[in-house]
């Protein structure tokens, strides 16, 4: 592309543009405070670093000639960044990485850690997400408005996730990434060829030992660059053979380089070609495509499998049965065991003989039942298979979740409307929990959790726990998470409910923990219920939290703090109890909200004010507005630089400035533009009053962090960007 068509605007304290890892995503613009609310925080409570960050001015005169953006990068409506497929070979030759555009399709999110590791011989589970093509609004890197979105939540039940789709190469968009990262998940891209087409590609790359070695390189850079954890390999058409024979080679090798790139990847076959190169779908593990399996990390069997198939295979696999992903296709399609809401009867069957398995297209439930009913569904789908899907626990502090699912019918900031309207972003979604139906007592009904798009504390969605105290009991628990954390010395707790209609009852958290001389022993260890007393609101630990939470105004939420004291613990588990306050002997139906949970180290919550730098503007891209002469649409991509790790993610705001005694004087309160998490935001489509002839009018963008343990810095250390745009004589006076 012509570098001067795509300037990049610099103050003159910049000597180079910074962001180098980029994933985006956004929510909805409205208006925000950003105001230094905390300007009388108490310098031994929060370590304030003094360097601010240099406020840059941009002089810039507007033009409509539109910079040239490649259109798989972008969208070619508004110029939102989205995410791409690569459909050929001739394509794959010519991507190369880091190309500066393809910055925004960058995972920022790394491969939280977890127990027990991938590695370990317990039986997977793999979903493959396959919906209508793939690619959908799921594509719009910072987010979009959409209401009844699908999105997936069960994450900590699975292991892999495979972004599906019938283009050469399945590049996951970068919301999918960030998403299962977050939540321990390993994410694979796929590469697929079928019928004759596909025949006439594998007949290129399989051509010797060269050709395949450069496709290998190309897909393992691809995963590499956009920080994907590996692939699905699925080859559905006749090979010659040739081809065939090379297949084993080409398995190897790609997945050597594979773990030489991104050492916990993956690289799984899917059952479709056979060793002569015949193309018929085996539904189990043989002698006509073990050959593969061997050749790689696992294979995903097709799904019209019977028990027989299961119990032969369990003959010829040593010290491997992990690595056999048996399909479930979700639609039932075929002389299958189940499907559908009967999913449950293959899961069992595959687990009876300790098999993975790969459950796809899950997103029937969507697809096919309506998307006003998406979300009953999905807890009723989801519901069926948990007795068979073990889970596995988070293993970092901080912990912080408001249960976003990354959707919302509004975005909400301290239990407030900030900013409304429906909005999708999956790279929004924090950590979900366990989503169980617990039963109690047969006779008197469960506890039941799903999530609530209808309130929030922090973002779109909140956690609703329902159910039923029986008459014989003073309380029940719920619990939400599994943790294998070693506990600092003190740990501090923040919690935030509400309690509908007045019911009398009382929420609190609780934890469990054990010895760490016991956590790795197979003996069963000793758990201690953890049920703390709060601290009281002038707590100075509390006080502190309350400022680095500003504003803090939880109107109609209760907020409650602890600190535990604990030596040589682990964190395991996370719940929350519900009890009766009053002592009679009737069953108590209760509902209520749980809008955030934070488990944090107390001696971690000074938050220190690292400013936001080198922030730069480019490809900017002026519209004019239909029946508005006075006003413009404004796209713009934004970059900075930023500590790597520290940052949960950066909020974008924007305001008019006034140009008033030799200074610029804010015309309005910040007003909040998106979200990202990488160090790079496109604005788009904004909409700013036009420059009348021979005066600048002026914008200024603000990028502010967020800590990991989810608190906003102070704008003080905001990165600051001001725009002085000017309209050439010749539009001036046609306005």
């Amino acid at each position: 592309m012509e570098k001067s068509k795509r300037k990049r605007f610099l103050s003159d304290s910049d000597s180079e543009s910074g962001g180098k890892r980029a994933a985006e995503d956004q929510a909805e613009s409205g208006t925000l405070t950003v105001g230094d609310s905390r300007k009388n925080v108490n310098s031994n409570d929060v370590a304030v670093n003094q360097a601010h960050p240099v406020e840059h001015q941009v002089d810039h005169t507007v033009q409509y000639d539109a910079p040239q953006l490649p259109g798989h990068c972008y969208d070619p409506d508004t110029s939102a960044p989205v995410s791409f497929y690569i459909s050929s070979l001739e394509e794959l030759k010519l991507w190369q990485p880091f190309i500066q555009d393809e910055h925004f399709n960058k995972a920022v999110i790394p491969l939280a850690p977890r127990q027990p590791p991938m590695q370990c011989n317990r039986p997977r589970t793999l979903v493959c997400h396959d919906m209508a093509g793939g690619y959908l609004n799921d594509r719009f890197i910072q987010g979009v408005h959409e209401e009844n979105p699908f999105v997936f939540y069960h994450w900590l039940y699975i292991d892999i996730f495979v972004y599906f789709s019938h283009h050469m190469v399945t590049i996951p968009p970068v919301c999918w990434t960030n998403a299962a990262h977050k939540h321990s998940v390993a994410i694979l891209g796929t590469f697929i060829t079928e019928w004759e087409a596909g025949a006439a590609i594998c007949e290129t790359f399989l051509e010797n030992e060269e050709t395949f070695r450069a496709l290998a390189d190309k897909l393992v850079l691809i995963a590499h660059c956009f920080q994907f954890d590996g692939w699905l390999v699925n080859i559905e058409n006749e090979l010659s053979p040739n081809a065939v024979k090379n297949v084993p080679d080409f398995l190897r090798y790609f997945r050597a380089k594979m773990q030489q790139a991104v050492p916990h990847s993956l690289i799984i076959w899917y059952d479709s070609v056979l060793k002569t190169g015949h193309l018929q779908w085996q539904n189990e593990l043989n002698k006509d495509n073990k050959v593969f399996f061997d050749s790689c990390d696992g294979i995903f069997l097709n799904y019209n499998w019977m028990e027989e198939h299961l119990q032969q295979m369990t003959s010829m696999i040593e010290g491997r049965q992990a690595d056999i992903y048996v399909g479930i296709d979700v639609f039932g399609r075929g002389d299958v065991v189940g499907g559908e809401f009967t999913t449950n009867r293959s899961l069992e069957l595959i687990r009876k003989y300790n098999f993975s398995a790969a459950i796809f297209a899950p997103g029937w439930v969507y697809e096919t039942l309506g998307k006003e009913n998406f979300h009953q569904n999905q807890h009723k789908f989801w519901n069926l298979l948990t007795e068979y899907l073990p889970s596995h626990s988070i293993c970092s502090l901080p912990f912080a979740t408001s249960f976003c699912q990354g959707f919302g019918m509004n975005l909400y900031r301290n239990g407030k409307v900030e900013v409304a309207g429906s909005w999708l972003n999956l790279s929004a979604q924090e950590i979900q929990p366990l989503f169980v139906d617990q039963q109690l007592d047969p006779a008197n009904g469960c506890v039941k959790t799903h999530g609530c798009s209808k309130d929030a504390w922090n973002g779109g969605c909140c956690l609703v726990v329902k159910g039923l105290i029986p008459a014989s009991r003073s309380s029940v628990s719920v619990r939400l998470f599994s943790l294998q954390v070693q506990s600092p010395p003190k740990v501090f707790v923040a919690f935030v409910y509400k309690v509908e209609d007045d019911t009398k009852v009382v929420v609190r958290p609780e934890l469990t923990t054990c010895p760490v001389s016991q956590c790795d022993s197979e003996a069963p260890s000793t758990v201690d219920v953890l049920k703390p007393l709060s601290l009281a609101q002038d707590n100075a630990l509390v006080q502190n939290f309350i400022q680095n939470s500003a504003p803090w105004d939880p109107e109609g939420w209760t907020t409650c703090f602890y600190l535990l004291e604990l030596t040589d613990c682990i964190l395991q588990d996370i719940s929350v109890i519900i009890t009766r306050l009053l002592k009679d002997e009737q069953d108590v139906q209760f509902q209520c909200r749980i809008g955030e949970i934070k488990i944090l180290d107390a001696a971690k919550l000074r938050v220190e004010q690292k400013p936001v730098e080198n922030l730069t503007v480019f490809d900017i891209l002026w519209k004019k507005v239909p029946g508005a002469t006075d006003h413009l649409h404004l796209s713009a991509t934004l970059q900075w630089t930023y500590p790597p790790n520290t940052a949960s993610c950066f909020k974008i705001y924007f305001r008019g400035l006034s140009y008033h005694k030799n200074q610029n004087v804010p015309d309005s309160e910040p007003i909040y533009i998106g979200r990202t998490n990488a160090n790079l935001y496109r604005v788009v489509n904004l909409r700013l009053p036009s420059a009348p002839a021979g005066e600048p009018c002026r914008v200024e963008f603000l990028i502010q962090p967020l800590t990991q343990a989810g608190f906003a810095l102070l704008e003080s250390t905001c990165g600051r960007l001001t725009l002085n745009y000017t309209q050439p004589p010749e539009i001036s006076n046609t306005q």
